[in-house]
């Protein structure tokens, strides 16, 4: 394993040039906040009751709404470490299709995830509104970070949409671009002929003089035969 000579050895490595990435950084902060919604109602967010041994949601007595947070948490957690190690391989996608409908993917579920974690925070939110006063003993402040994390989320996959469609918008292929090299055909930019350039078109009409004149080559060019003529005789 090779070791870094100097902090600016380090500073130049791969690795922290990916951690500096701000598409890296807004993954590694969206997967913290995902973990942390999940985890802390997965933990403390089922509590009974003073007067009951069964376990109930914090948010309301409402199951759906732990459920909700702790398997959306769960899955963006999974989708933020998806995509940071195709980032990570992202050099070694050869083919231009497969990098752009990565691209297309990524910005289509950080959309998604935008209004996903805005509606789940909505919920959770008038969930815990609703919820009587001192009805569990704990779990009072595992619902308020994962309300206040949910919250956060909301801006943190908007920006990585963001990001997404500016990669999808730079890496896109623009028409009459590529070359082709099979016949010799290039593909370039068609522009119209200007004024001080004008564009001599040989013309093949009948009228035209080259026409006429490449017409008549072969009775032009053909040689003809020597004729014979008979001299009297004195």
């Amino acid at each position: 394993m090779h070791i870094p000579e100097s902090l600016q050895d380090l500073a130049d490595s791969e690795a922290v040039q990916f951690l500096k990435r701000p598409k890296t950084i807004l993954r590694i902060f969206a997967g913290v906040f995902s973990l942390i919604i999940f985890s802390s109602l997965l933990t403390d967010g089922y509590q009974n009751k003073t007067d009951s041994s069964q376990l109930h949601c914090v948010l309301n007595s409402n199951n759906m709404a732990c459920s909700f947070a702790v398997g959306a948490g769960l899955l963006a957690f999974v989708s933020c470490l998806t995509f940071l190690a195709l980032d990570a391989h992202e050099s070694r996608i050869a083919g231009t299709r497969f990098k752009t409908a990565l691209q297309l993917l990524d910005f289509i579920l950080a959309a998604l995830w935008a209004g996903i974690w805005f509606v789940g925070f909505c919920f959770l939110a008038n969930q815990r509104q609703h919820s009587p006063p001192k009805e569990f003993l704990l779990g009072s402040s595992s619902a308020k970070a994962a309300i206040t994390f949910a919250f956060f989320s909301i801006f943190i996959w908007i920006f990585q949409a963001y990001l997404a469609l500016q990669d999808l918008r730079n890496d896109a292929p623009l028409p009459y671009k590529r070359s082709l090299d099979e016949g010799g055909v290039v593909l370039t930019t068609l522009s119209p002929p200007s004024a001080t350039s004008p564009i001599n078109v040989p013309s093949t009409g009948p009228n035209n003089l080259n026409y006429a004149s490449s017409a008549l080559s072969p009775y032009l060019t053909t040689p003809k035969a020597p004729r014979l003529v008979m001299m009297p005789e004195s």
